[in-house]
């Protein structure tokens, strides 16, 4: 009990830090489910930390989807879809995690934490650092993406599996090249917020095959 009152004190932690913002930035609705988006990347490794079981993880993540996929429904809490354009990206991003701790959790953290750090780091900073600076820009899918956004995606790609890969003594060097490049492309396709389901689940999947194997 005592360690999933820590991962639901984390959450509640950075759904208060939202929610604080909102208050003081009205005008500011996408950034503050970027606060969410990047503030829960942690949890991962910090449940693994706390040791807790694989199916526990399912669990608690398969609740926290039926919550997600509830509040989009009903807007219960409408601070986390509280967006201008459709998206299921909410939807996408849990789903994405209950695959990530099914495939990997025993088998492969190392991938899991990879795929999950470029959805929630590299994938958030990117739609942060792109909204905030003019850059060149473009539309695929109607959706538009920018220079600045694309290049942070790309560099915060390769600095996630790069540590990733230090800290598991890989020296794979080409192919952290490749899934920064590959989760750059994939962060292309967002129409949808497809791109929650896509990044995640295939760059961890490369990670697996390329890196640990």
């Amino acid at each position: 009990m005592i360690k999933f009152a820590i991962i639901l004190l984390y959450l509640f932690s950075i759904f208060l830090i939202s929610i604080v913002f909102k208050k003081f930035n009205e005008d500011s609705r996408e950034i503050v489910r970027k606060i969410i988006h990047i503030g829960i990347g942690p949890l991962i490794p910090i449940a693994q930390f706390l040791k807790i079981g694989q199916n526990s993880a399912l669990y608690f993540t398969g609740i926290i989807s039926l919550m997600v996929l509830i509040n989009y429904t009903y807007k219960l809490f409408p601070t986390i879809e509280d967006i201008e354009r459709k998206s299921f990206g909410t939807i996408f991003y849990c789903l994405s995690l209950f695959i990530l701790i099914w495939l990997f959790w025993d088998k492969d953290p190392y991938a899991l934490i990879a795929g999950f750090f470029l959805m929630t780091f590299g994938d958030g900073l990117a739609g942060l650092i792109g909204k905030s600076f003019n850059s060149k820009s473009w539309i695929i899918f109607k959706q538009k993406k920018s220079l600045y956004g694309t290049l942070t995606m790309f560099l915060t790609s390769l600095i996630i599996v790069f540590s990733i890969g230090y800290a598991q003594q890989n020296s794979s060097n080409l192919n952290y090249f490749a899934i920064a490049f590959l989760a750059t492309i994939l962060e292309q396709f967002s129409v949808l917020g497809i791109d929650n389901f896509i990044v995640p689940i295939l760059s961890a999947l490369y990670f697996n095959f390329f890196i640990t194997n």
